[in-house]
């Protein structure tokens, strides 16, 4: 899709931001004696970033994909303070006491619409979302991390290849299999240890080809985890899940229906918790070097 991009220098005020801000160097001074105006270069370099629109205060930048009305402006007096968002941070933690009420649906679309508000390299915006609320396919994301640690355990197990994988592997690989097996054994008596009966979960997945894939789920998980704990929504983060299905070779995309060009790089367990933790716990003492 072409861009229209070009500057209203009847509303512009000549202050220069849309020229520091834009990580394309679309923007330049253009002068015509002794007047001064901005004009737009190589618009085809443009990464749809939207920072040229966001930073104008006189609403000249007009561009294509950032119409007046999906620019708004942002009142400051209104985010929370330092301390506030400190303690939000301190505060997100791992629940897995839950409840058996669902997970309100305009939580979980603010969850969403947080995490994808997250920002991405090169803007190139390439995370997707599938929400998961079917008990069925809960039920088979369950199985298929049991189904997948099941067979490592009977590899690592092999008394053919356990001398070698020892060796290759170390004992850190081995420290897992009685963890994997009193799951499994947990299961079969109606306690899931996998997704703690979470009642929806949210997987991100990107293209196969993305080099930042890890990276940009990152950002999107964490925005998302602290808007569900404002929301007093447990989050969980789908460690199992989502290394069974790193090694699953497109398996459980294809359970869940996600494109197989695509590939899950993250997944958060969503449910009500039967009550909030009461105090924080300070972490280790901050190490950090100045340099």
């Amino acid at each position: 899709m072409d861009i229209q991009l070009a500057v209203d220098n009847a509303k512009c005020i000549k202050c220069g931001k849309c020229i520091k801000v834009c990580p394309s160097r679309i923007f330049e001074w253009s002068s015509n004696g002794n007047c001064r105006s901005v004009k737009v270069e190589n618009v085809q370099s443009c990464i749809k970033c939207g920072h040229c629109a966001a930073v104008c205060r006189a609403m000249a930048i007009k561009h294509s994909l950032f119409p007046p009305e999906k620019v708004h402006p942002v009142d400051y007096g209104a985010l929370p303070t330092p301390e506030q968002v400190m303690l939000l941070c301190k505060a997100r933690r791992s629940n897995r006491a839950l409840v058996s009420k669902e997970v309100p649906q305009e939580f979980i679309d603010k969850i969403l619409e947080t995490a994808n508000a997250a920002p991405t390299a090169s803007n190139l915006q390439q995370l997707e979302y599938t929400v998961v609320t079917s008990q069925d396919k809960i039920t088979a994301i369950i199985e298929f991390v049991l189904d997948y640690f099941a067979s490592m355990v009977r590899l690592l197990e092999n008394p053919l290849l356990k001398p070698l994988l020892k060796r290759v592997l170390g004992d850190g690989a081995y420290r897992y299999v009685g963890v994997f097996q009193r799951i499994r054994e947990a299961y079969k008596k109606g306690d899931d240890q996998i997704l703690r009966g979470a009642k929806c979960v949210v997987f991100i997945h990107a293209p196969r080809s993305s080099r930042f894939a890890d990276a940009d789920a990152n950002l999107a998980y964490q925005n998302g985890s602290l808007m569900a704990e404002s929301l007093g929504v447990s989050q969980i983060y789908t460690g199992f899940v989502c290394t069974a299905a790193k090694k699953g070779k497109g398996r459980l995309e294809r359970i869940l229906g996600i494109d197989p060009t695509r590939r899950i790089v993250a997944g958060m367990a969503l449910g009500m918790a039967e009550f909030r933790y009461p105090n924080f716990i300070d972490r280790e003492p901050l190490k950090a070097n100045i340099i």
